[in-house]
This record gives structure tokens, sequence and C-alpha cells, in this order.
């Protein structure tokens, strides 16, 4: 199915600037409901993930991947997580490496193209609770271009209990991204994230000493300089465009088997114009495209009584769409 001609998502009064989109969910939404039981698993390169579980005794599970120095506990994976919970899914919000409040074993981290522990998360489902007869994927932002980047990497080989994705402000061109990012209006944002991404580095230093350091860090301004300097060189890239050359999700994008929705807002302040794959989505039978004229990074806000955002009942309606899986 081709581009979404027209998105059900319309910003509150006042909400339609970008930028409060973007801060407010992040500042002030309290998500009520969601009691995680945390399990750690070991990765086969030695390291671990740790795993929050939102569970309501369903079949049907949702795996939930965050963004870039997210984690479990942000407010967008929770609200998709009791969104899911109270439609009669489990879910499963995983960590990235060094995400769950505790340095990860190993020097490397994780990155936009590590495909390799959102497929180890599945594998452990897989292995482990065979009472899940249906499995989805949702990502946001640097979690949604792992989410694409697996389905596309892996094509017709995905598990055939993945029915369905859902991507929220996917980076898909980290190069387009990373541009749009080093521009004067996203000073706040690039400073908050190169800032929380140096708190990792002093945390590596301390249990790695001698292996790793932030020797001249105050010169470090964009991605570009952190990927060229820490993020390429500690996962095998070349260099910074090497990184995103290799890792983005939209030259995947053709390989995709699953039905899958991408929804980026357009006036996203994190994305430029290669982030929005129109042609791609145009022309390909399962991947469907919609471009709400609001919505920020990662906000879509919402205000009713169940608390809900459009994003999470968004993602509900097109997932549960696919599945016959009794709950």
């Amino acid at each position: 199915m081709p581009l979404v001609s027209r998105s059900t998502y319309k910003a509150p009064p006042l909400f339609q600037s970008a930028d409060l989109q973007t801060i407010f969910p992040s500042l002030f939404r309290r998500v009520k409901g969601v009691r995680y039981r945390r399990e750690r698993i070991d990765t086969p390169d030695g390291d671990f993930l740790d795993l929050d579980w939102s569970e309501t005794g369903a079949r049907r599970l949702v795996i939930i991947s965050h963004g870039l120095e997210g984690n479990s506990g942000r407010s967008y994976v929770l609200g998709m997580a009791r969104a899911f919970n109270r439609r009669g899914w489990d879910a499963l919000a995983w960590n990235m490496r060094g995400c769950s409040g505790e340095p990860n074993r190993l020097l490397r981290s994780y990155h936009s193209g590590a495909t390799e522990d959102l497929e180890a998360v599945i594998a452990h489902v897989q292995k482990n609770l065979p009472r899940y007869r249906v499995l989805a994927l949702i990502g946001f932002s640097l979690g949604g271009n792992v989410t694409l980047k697996y389905l596309g990497e892996r094509s017709e080989a995905v598990s055939p209990l993945i029915v369905g994705a859902v991507a929220f402000s996917v980076p898909c061109d980290l190069a387009s991204g990373a541009r749009e990012m080093a521009k004067g209006r996203n000073r706040i944002y690039m400073s908050r994230f190169i800032r929380l991404l140096h708190e990792k580095i002093r945390a590596k230093m301390a249990l790695m000493p001698g292996r790793i350091n932030d020797d001249g860090y105050d010169q470090v301004k964009t991605f570009f300089d952190f990927d060229d300097r820490y993020t390429a060189p500690l996962h095998g890239f070349k260099d910074a465009e090497d990184y995103w050359r290799r890792s983005s999700s939209k030259q995947f994008l053709p390989a995709v088997k699953v039905p899958t929705l991408m929804v980026s807002a357009k006036n996203d302040p994190f994305l430029g114009p290669e982030c929005y794959p129109v042609s791609e989505a145009s022309d390909h039978p399962m991947v469907h495209l919609e471009i709400p004229s609001w919505g920020g990074h990662v906000g879509f806000v919402s205000f009713n009584e169940e608390g809900e955002y459009w994003s999470e009942a968004r993602a509900a309606s097109f997932l549960d769409d696919l599945v016959s899986v009794p709950k």
C-alpha cells in the first residue's frame, strides 16, 4: 500500500509548534499504570540486555525499541506499553546496551544499525516463551531505524510470528538527520545529546581505564564529531559517514516483507528531507508512510480521558488489524 494520503492526527490548540510537541511529553507527561518485571539476558558476544516486561497474560507481544539515550522508562515507551496492555497485548520494552541504568560490560555500545541486539531479544522470546503466537515491533527514532533495518536485512527470513511493525520519527537517512541536528535551531537538542553521551563515555572510562578517553571532548559539538570519534571506531566502521551510510534503514526498506507503518511529522525538527522515504513507500506493497502536518519528534500529543497519545492509538489500530489470534 502506498502513502497514507491523509493523516488522522490533529494537533491540540497551541500544540502546532514542533518544539513544544517534542519537549512537552519529555518534561511533563506522566504515564501511570505500567508495572515492569525486569529480566536480564546475555548477548552472544558476552554482554547483557535488560528487558522490561509489562504482562497481561496475553498470547500477543509487542516489542518496543526506544530512541537515542532513551530507555524503557521514557513516557513514550510507557504510554505505548500501556496502550497495548489495554488492548490485550503483552509489552516488552528492551533497553539498549548501557541504557538500563548500568553500564554494559563491553567497550562497544549501542548504535543506529545494531540490529543484532534486537535479534537477540526476538530469539530469546521465541526460544523461551512459546505462549506467544504473535509478535509485533515498534520503534522510536533510533529504535525505529534499528527496527526497519532489521526487517529489511532479514527480509523473507523474518520470523513468521512477526505480523507487522510501526516506526515513529525515524532518521532513516542518518546523514540527513545529522545535518539537520547540526543546524543552529537545534542547538538545545544537540547539546543535550552530546552531554548525555559524554556521561556514557565517562562511565566507560571508569570501568575500562586507558581503553577510552574524553580528552578534548569540549570540541565535540555535533553527531559527526561524536560518531567520527567514538561510534564508528568502536563498532567497526571507517568513519562517521561510513557508519551513517551502512546503518541507515532507508536502503533496506525495499526488502521489508511484513506490513509496516512509518509515521514522521512534517514538522519534525530532527529529520532532514531525505528522512521521508516518499518514493520508496509509493511503490511498496508493505510500507505505509504517514506524514502528519504536526507532531514534532516523537510527540503526537493528545489530551483525552484515557491519557493516550495519538501515536499509541494509531500503532494499536494498525497492528490489531493484522492479527487474528485471540487475545
